[in-house]
């Protein structure tokens, strides 16, 4: 990592900041309700080293504000993700955080506030937007920032321009394509999707966060990587989401790396982990994923997709453009965190309902079984003896 650090480089050391202007000690931004704000327009070439953010705002802004970017005069944008989900931590929450590409220094010191850092580096060649629209209730009093970057007069050829995309599917779809044995998954048909790529490039990581609706073990399910085109089995298949991440036998929640980890964990409100949050990160800093053509990242939510928990991610990227444009981003309301629910009405309205059996096929969980004895409903017919997972549409 610190190899080239010695080799003399090539531009102009340059920062663009909230400073006040009168020289005065308000150094940061007002941004008023439904405005966008263009923190940053850069002319010409460059590459951005470092972005940094803290805000006071009220609650959920994480998840409310959204940062995009757009390069090289692009009429849509290459980042689009919600504040606290870009930066590494999902459930509109802060924690402490050290990775190789993000860190956040969080405090709660007058209400939830945090140093938030990007290390990743962002090439342009002709000009580089960066915006920030407030999507919450009432004003974003204070926005602070720093944009630090190399002003350059060309840009060095083949480099990629740096995408992040956030999905959100809240629940996950109960799985469509199944076969004679519903335990069995030969398609990606029916993951959940982190990143959907056209184009000629290599993929960089992500974050996944998960709001556990079934209690128990929310894993299991493998990673898929397409690329160049679909094709069975796939380029690479994992075998199972703490592999995945980096991690086995389940997350280690106290354990944050700087290529993967863990970097926000809530237990959940009940003996059976039900409501448990998560976040867990991996970034291919050292192994990025090659493509040419395209690419497709997924990952089963549960083993065969047999569990429809509350999945959004960030995936992030480079690749030359003009890139395919993303979907259209969510409204606010459908961004923020589900709120915990008591837990037989998470039970009894999930697209594979609990009552069709244990919400995982790969492991008992004797607890779960005595919280839906505890909860079950006269007319529902809770079985804690049931063991196979109804799929019928």
């Amino acid at each position: 990592m610190l190899d080239n650090i010695a080799f003399l480089r090539e531009g102009r050391s340059r920062r663009i900041s909230s400073f006040d202007r009168t020289g005065r000690n308000k150094d940061c931004l007002v941004i008023k309700k439904d405005e966008e704000v263009a923190l940053a327009h850069i002319k010409g070439a460059g590459v951005i080293r470092h972005i940094w953010f803290t805000i006071m705002a009220g609650e959920n802004y994480l998840r409310r504000t959204v940062l995009r970017i757009y390069w090289d005069g692009m009429e849509y944008p290459s980042v689009e993700a919600p504040i606290g989900d870009f930066f590494g931590i999902g459930h509109a929450q802060l924690a402490p955080l050290n990775t190789a590409v993000f860190s956040v220094s969080a405090s709660e010191w007058f209400g939830p506030k945090a140093g938030m850092n990007c290390y990743f580096p962002m090439p342009f060649s002709n000009g580089a937007k960066i915006v920030v629209t407030n999507e919450c209730d009432g004003d974003v009093p204070a926005f602070y920032y720093y944009i630090d970057y190399d002003a350059l007069d060309k840009l060095p050829d083949k480099m990629g321009r740096f995408h992040a995309w956030w999905n959100r599917n809240n629940p996950c779809s109960r799985p469509k394509h199944i076969g004679k044995d519903p335990d069995v998954n030969l398609s990606d048909k029916d993951n959940y999707l982190i990143a959907d790529i056209n184009g000629r490039g290599h993929y960089v990581g992500c974050n996944l966060s998960i709001h556990n609706l079934y209690g128990g073990w929310w894993g299991e399910g493998d990673d898929m990587f397409m690329v160049d085109g679909e094709k069975w089995p796939p380029d690479l298949h994992g075998t199972g989401s703490e592999d995945y991440f980096g991690h086995a036998w389940g997350m280690q929640t106290q354990n944050a790396f700087i290529y993967n980890g863990v970097s926000y964990h809530k237990k959940g409100t009940d003996p059976a982990g039900i409501n448990e949050r998560i976040t867990v990160y991996r970034y291919h800093i050292n192994d990025p994923v090659i493509f040419y053509k395209s690419l497709r990242v997924s990952i089963e939510h549960g083993h065969a997709n047999d569990r429809c928990d509350d999945y959004c991610s960030v995936a992030y990227w480079y690749q030359q453009l003009p890139h395919k444009r993303f979907p259209k981003f969510p409204e606010a309301e459908k961004r923020l965190p589900m709120p915990d629910a008591p837990v037989i009405v998470q039970a009894t309205q999930l697209p594979i309902p609990i009552i069709d059996g244990r919400p995982h096929s790969g492991m008992p969980f004797p607890q779960y079984d005595l919280v839906l004895r505890k909860n079950k409903p006269k007319k529902q017919g809770i079985s804690s003896n049931s063991r196979k997972i109804s799929r019928k549409e």
